[in-house]
């Protein structure tokens, strides 16, 4: 699940840190990157578990009104297709989840307000409204709801970005690549696995971990070589002037052109690129383009530059 434009984007934040802090423990470094991935993949399950906590909050709403002193007919006869959702029920009891939740407990109890605000979005929602209607749902109608309202509820939720950011620093940059990846976690769910349905690793193999950790070593170990590199491509600049998060951009950028030979060039540049527009001034995509075209034709020439 941890892909490598999440890796990308930590370690970029973990080395910008290294050169703000006093610590210079290269070991400590790596540590505290595997922490920050590790709390990306807390968020994926945080995620899963919210739809568990709104099903269990309207079910406590259904007993409620079940147990009132003079219950209404419509108290008496609830609409029972979201308690019932064979989606939900294969969730909360898939071994995977269970294991991690035992291991890394969290909830939504800090947050019952929003918790309770979503839930009553989406009883109130014409994709509710529409599902209600189906008498007797199959799974894979109790699997699309849920599908369309993690879309519709929590996907790209202003409300809920910034209650996760608050929970976790760790969390400002993962959240809609989360979402995404819960996304795809619901609709590749099978009736058919059971309690054994595969969630999404933490890694897709260990070749993943082994690039985050290789990465942030390369920019740290060759940085004094990467910035000298820098400055001789950067006519006519400054390098103090050059803005500092560009700097680490570009760092990072060169380490993963020398360290790992197997990744096109070009996926490389396009990616810090990108990065650069999302992090870093309007300006300094288009800088870094240029200084990493020079870096690149200057590598091709010689790719024993990093042993001089």
């Amino acid at each position: 699940m941890i892909n490598r434009i999440l890796i990308r984007i930590r370690v970029i934040q973990i080395v910008y840190a290294w050169y703000q802090n006093q610590n210079k423990d290269l070991k400590q470094v790596e540590k505290e990157l595997l922490l920050g991935l590790q709390k990306s993949y807390d968020l994926y399950f945080y995620f899963l578990l919210l739809m568990i906590e709104l099903t269990d909050l309207y079910e406590k709403r259904v007993n409620t009104k079940l147990n009132k002193f003079l219950p209404t007919q419509e108290d008496l006869n609830p609409k029972m297709q979201l308690i019932n959702n064979q989606f939900i029920s294969q969730l909360r009891n898939n071994k995977m989840f269970a294991a991690y939740l035992a291991d890394r407990p969290m909830s939504w109890d800090s947050n019952t307000t929003f918790v309770r605000n979503m839930l009553n979005s989406i009883l109130e929602s014409d994709t509710y409204q529409e599902y209600i209607k189906i008498e007797k749902p199959t799974y894979k109608e109790d699997k699309d709801f849920w599908r369309k309202a993690f879309k519709s509820f929590i996907h790209r939720n202003e409300e809920l970005d910034e209650i996760l950011e608050d929970e976790s620093i760790f969390w400002n940059d993962d959240i809609e690549i989360v979402q995404s990846f819960v996304h795809k976690t619901i609709k590749r769910f099978n009736k058919a696995e059971g309690e054994n349905q595969p969630l999404l690793p933490m890694f897709n193999d260990n070749e993943d971990r082994e690039y985050a950790v290789k990465l942030l070593n390369e920019t740290l170990v060759n940085g004094q070589k990467f910035r000298e590199q820098i400055t001789h491509h950067a006519e006519n600049w400054d390098f103090e002037r050059i803005a500092f998060m560009d700097v680490i951009i570009m760092q990072v950028a060169m380490a993963e052109l020398y360290a790992f030979p197997t990744i096109p060039i070009s996926v490389t540049l396009n990616e810090y690129i990108d990065l650069a527009k999302a992090y870093s001034t309007p300006k300094s995509s288009i800088f870094i383009n240029g200084i990493l075209d020079a870096v690149v034709t200057e590598f091709k020439k010689d790719k024993t530059i990093l042993k001089k």
